[in-house]
């Protein structure tokens, strides 16, 4: 049975926060239920689950900021791995930049996380030789 992809609902974010720590993309300096809220607030990002059998098996954040995409958060239960929900979720990430006219995106792999690289290149990503450098304005608030 196929995954159906939806977003985010608020029944969802303790499942989503327990999902992106078993999978390794959340990190201790960023919190993770302020950023779904954040990705929620307006019409320019949101997120996007992967549910199966009533479950949470999959996410995607996905943002425009007018010129580019980003996609943020993609992750799979770990015992899911290997069923194509990577895939899946890059797809709908993509048809929903697309659907807002976003005609590049762009996304971060942590240097820890090359292992990913393989997936991202398989699906037409590439390196763009570039560095992204990062200022926190409010050092109250998630980076």
């Amino acid at each position: 049975m196929q995954p159906t992809i939806r977003p985010i609902e608020d029944r969802d974010i303790e499942i989503v926060v327990a999902l992106w720590d078993a999978a390794g993309v959340s990190r201790p300096w960023n919190d993770p239920v302020w950023e779904i809220a954040f990705a929620r607030s307006g019409p320019h990002s949101t997120v996007l689950v992967a549910e199966a059998a009533g479950s949470v098996v999959a996410t995607a954040m996905i943002g425009e900021d007018g010129h580019r995409g980003w996609i943020y958060y993609l992750a799979a239960s770990p015992d899911r791995h290997g069923q194509g929900l990577g895939r899946a979720m890059m797809e709908a990430a993509e048809a929903w930049l697309a659907g807002r006219g976003v005609r590049r995106i762009n996304l971060l792999i942590r240097n820890e996380n090359a292992a990913v690289q393989g997936f991202y290149t398989h699906l037409g990503y590439r390196d763009t030789d570039t560095v992204c450098f990062q200022k926190v304005l409010d050092p109250g608030k998630p980076e």
